[in-house]
Formats: C-alpha cells, sequence, structure tokens
C-alpha cells in the first residue's frame, strides 16, 4: 500500500472518528482528580487483585460466547458486564496456549465484529485457543444514559483504562484456572496500549504482541497536525489544541508506555509499527521501543487503518510463527494468512 492511499484512509479514520466524539463537559474535565488516580496505588496494582467470578457462557452457542461481572463496576450498568468470545481447540482445549485478541477504540467494529472470528480460527489450526474481549464503554457496553460519555473528563477515561487491564488480567487468571499452560495478549490500536499496560504490571502474561500501539497522548506530530487540519472542523481542532497542556501533563504518569518498564522479558514482546500512520505516529513506538530496550520490532509499510483494521497479506500467520516458541505451542500448522 503506497503511502499516500495508507495516509488516506487514516484521514478518514480520523474524520470519521472526529464526528462521533461526544459533548464537551460542562464541568470541570477533573485533571487534578485523573492525576491522584494515575499516580496512586489504585490505578493498576502490582498484584492482581482481580477475580473473575460468576463467568456464564451462552448455552445456545456452543460454548463460544460468554459474560462475567467486571472486577472494578462503575456508575453505568451497562459497563459492569464484560462479554467475551472464547474459541476452543477442538480437543482438550484446557492444554493449549490462550492468545486474547483485543480490539481497537470506537470505530473498531471490524476487528471485533469480523477480522477476530476470522484470526480466532487461525489460531485454532496453529494450535492455540483464543478469545476476544469487549473493552470498557464500547459496543454492548457503552452506556445508553444521554451525556454518560462526555470530552474531556480525564478521570474517566483513567477509570476505563484501568477497568479493561483488571479485566484482562481476570481473563487471564480464569484462563491459567482453568489448566491453559500460557496465555498470550494481542492488542491492536487501544488493544495494544492496553495489552502495554498490562505486561507492565502481569508477570503471567508469557507473550504480547502491540500492533500499532497507542503508547500515549500525542501531541506534538507535525504530520499527524498537518492532516488534521484538513480532516475536522475547527471548533473540533481548537478544542484539541485546548488540551494539549492537560493531555503533555498525562503523558508524565503511568499511562505513557515509554515512562514504564514491561513485567514480562523483552525477548517476548512483539512491536508492529506502521510507517505512514497518522494516528499514531512512528516516532512514539520508535520511542516505546527504545524505552522498553528494543524488543522486536516490525516496521510496515502502511498506515494505521491499514494494518490495524484491514490487515496485511501473511501478518497473521507471521505473528503467530512469532508466538508459537514463545508459547511452547505444538508444531505450528499455519499456511500463509
Amino acid at each position: 500500500m503506497i503511502a499516500p492511499l495508507s495516509k488516506y484512509l487514516d484521514w478518514w479514520a480520523i474524520q470519521v472518528l472526529a464526528m462521533l466524539i461526544p459533548p464537551a463537559n460542562a464541568q470541570r474535565p477533573r485533571l487534578e482528580e485523573a492525576l491522584q488516580f494515575l499516580k496512586g496505588p489504585d490505578f493498576i496494582p502490582a498484584e492482581s487483585q482481580s477475580r473473575l467470578v460468576g463467568i456464564e457462557f451462552h448455552p445456545d452457542k456452543s460454548g463460544l460466547h460468554f459474560r462475567f461481572p467486571t472486577p472494578r463496576p462503575g456508575e453505568f450498568a451497562e459497563n459492569n458486564v464484560v462479554h467475551g468470545r472464547l474459541y476452543r481447540r477442538a480437543e482438550r482445549w484446557q492444554e493449549r496456549p490462550v492468545i486474547v485478541l483485543l480490539h481497537g477504540g470506537r470505530i473498531d467494529f471490524i476487528n471485533h465484529r469480523f477480522r477476530f472470528p476470522l484470526i480466532a480460527r487461525r489460531c485454532n489450526r496453529a494450535g492455540f485457543n483464543a478469545a476476544t474481549l469487549v473493552l470498557p464503554c464500547h459496543f454492548q457496553r457503552r452506556p445508553r444514559q444521554p451525556g454518560a460519555l462526555s470530552n474531556p473528563d480525564y478521570l474517566q477515561f483513567a477509570e476505563a483504562m484501568a477497568q479493561a487491564v483488571a479485566e484482562i488480567r481476570a481473563l487471564t487468571g480464569w484462563l491459567l484456572g482453568e489448566g491453559c499452560p500460557a496465555v498470550a495478549l494481542w492488542g491492536i490500536s487501544l488493544g495494544g496500549w492496553l495489552a502495554g499496560l498490562t505486561v507492565g504490571r502481569d508477570t503471567r502474561v508469557a507473550s504480547a504482541v502491540l500492533t500499532v500501539p497507542g503508547v500515549g497522548f500525542d501531541c506534538s506530530s507535525q504530520e499527524r497536525v498537518f492532516w488534521l487540519e484538513r480532516a475536522v472542523w475547527r471548533s473540533i481542532r481548537e478544542a484539541w489544541q485546548g488540551q494539549r497542556a492537560a493531555l503533555e501533563t498525562l503523558n508524565l504518569t503511568p499511562l505513557n508506555l515509554a515512562t514504564t518498564q514491561p513485567a514480562i522479558p523483552r525477548e517476548n514482546i512483539l512491536l508492529i509499527e506502521a510507517i505512514h500512520d497518522l494516528c499514531v505516529p512512528k516516532e512514539a513506538i520508535e520511542e516505546l521501543w527504545q524505552a522498553w530496550g528494543r524488543p522486536d520490532i516490525w516496521r510496515l509499510p502502511h498506515g494505521h487503518v491499514g494494518v490495524g483494521c484491514m490487515g496485511v497479506p501473511g501478518l497473521t500467520g507471521r505473528v503467530l510463527r512469532w508466538l508459537a516458541p514463545r508459547l511452547a505451542a505444538p508444531a505450528l500448522r499455519t499456511q500463509n494468512a
């Protein structure tokens, strides 16, 4: 995919996302409360205090769909129930590793509804189980109350990130408790950001693949600003620029992956960068790569949408081959994607 097309797809995604931005919060954006929470021990505890209690599998879906109460409940009832899918390997699935697939942000229904089921079946053929989760405030977990999600509300965002990590850790613990020998995380965009936050605390995760991950809040990419000036309305652009100081402050907290260190060996971490990415500039991922001791990194000549949503031919098989020795999986029987 040539650079102009890659950037155009990202430009389109930014414009759609701009239209979905919730209205501004009439109250304070709660920056100080968010900073206090992010710098305190309750954001992501070093030891997992999350327990998956009450998991239920839908009886009419052959054990595919499941749900469980979130270990970090909040004020919105819809968001307090976690939904997911478990694609079991046909026989003795408890003896097989699991790859947990984590979707991206607001408009990433393509991965969650279409690509992930295909990737999961590839995982099954390769000897792995696969699981997916609906992240907080996404899809069927989105609060129905008008004005429930406002912009900006930094404390609300920080709490949602902490909630997501707690849910990932709870599912990881449940899978290991069922007998699965290893759990890997494969996150895309926002899912990659959350996978990074999780491996920054949880040594139980065997491996992690971060595909075009969010690293922190990007405020300085001149190329991204150049495209944003043509992608969104003036009022929205000015609102984003008005948040710059707050986002720079938030980048000094553990939300910024580059300020932390992973709790798992760097040999078990893979970063996938899109060279023409307008949503997560390559400079941010390069900074993370340096900060984390230069784990494996694949630099692909695509954009954010091309790698994260549309998929690159052969990439799924390549990732599964990379994961196989790190999960001590049986012989990989994967054909090129």
